[in-house]
């Protein structure tokens, strides 16, 4: 059966960016982040691009600029946006991607918990150490996710703006393996890099996922820099 020229449209309860991000990155059986580092400073950059959507907030010169205070309804989301309006003076997109990528990641878990998406569970590794786990409760919004970026990638669906958006995070972040584990990786690359350069209903949302996708790649050549840096040593 042909899918249909536009992204189909799945009933789902109704989620985040950074919560989908955190979604594709758990594993169902064990609830075990894959690639952590990565899927942070996504979620972080999903907020930012979520405000722009929004029209929440103005990036001129890669300053981010609240334009609308106004509660989107996502209490994680709103703690950062009010976070935002509070500073005095505009900082960069990389710099407020670092500093709420902690909370996002907080927020987009209790996101999950709260609309009933995964259930948590604490263990102690070796019998020592205490480890959360967010095993997968209900898979049919990661399960709608994949079937919107399967269509979009890999069978030429044209996007909305809000999976274009969660492409161009996924591409920014490299974290393509995450949502299309067995397709050819130059493929998916390229198609995904098309779709993050294509055209945006709103200057303000290109802004944001450009900016996004630029500050991701600067922070994660900082931290495979320190890494390597630690362990060499």
């Amino acid at each position: 059966m042909e899918l249909p020229t536009q992204t189909p449209e799945t009933p789902e309860t109704p989620t985040t960016l950074g919560e989908q991000l955190l979604l594709l990155s758990l594993d169902d059986e064990s609830g075990t982040a894959s690639q952590p580092a990565k899927v942070a400073l996504a979620i972080s950059a999903a907020s930012l691009v979520e405000f722009a959507l929004a029209g929440r907030i103005d990036m001129t010169d890669d300053k981010v600029t609240v334009v609308d205070p106004t509660p989107l309804g996502e209490p994680a989301l709103d703690a950062a946006l009010t976070e935002i309006a509070a500073r005095e003076k505009p900082r960069k997109t990389k710099e407020w991607i670092q500093q709420l990528k902690y909370d996002a990641v907080a927020g987009a878990n209790a996101g999950l918990l709260e609309k009933g998406l995964v259930r948590k569970e604490k263990k102690k590794v070796l019998g020592l150490f205490p480890v959360t786990r967010y095993p997968e409760a209900d898979g049919s919004v990661e399960a709608a996710v994949r079937q919107r970026l399967d269509a979009v990638v890999l069978r030429g669906a044209t996007p909305d703006e809000r999976t274009a958006s969660l492409v161009a995070l996924l591409h920014g972040a490299k974290l393509l393996r995450l949502a299309f584990p067995d397709a050819d990786a130059r493929q998916v690359e390229a198609t995904m890099e098309s779709i993050s350069q294509g055209q945006w209903s709103a200057a303000a949302v290109r802004q944001a996922v450009k900016a996004a996708e630029a500050a991701l790649v600067a922070l994660m050549a900082v931290t495979a820099a320190t890494s390597a840096a630690i362990a060499s040593s």
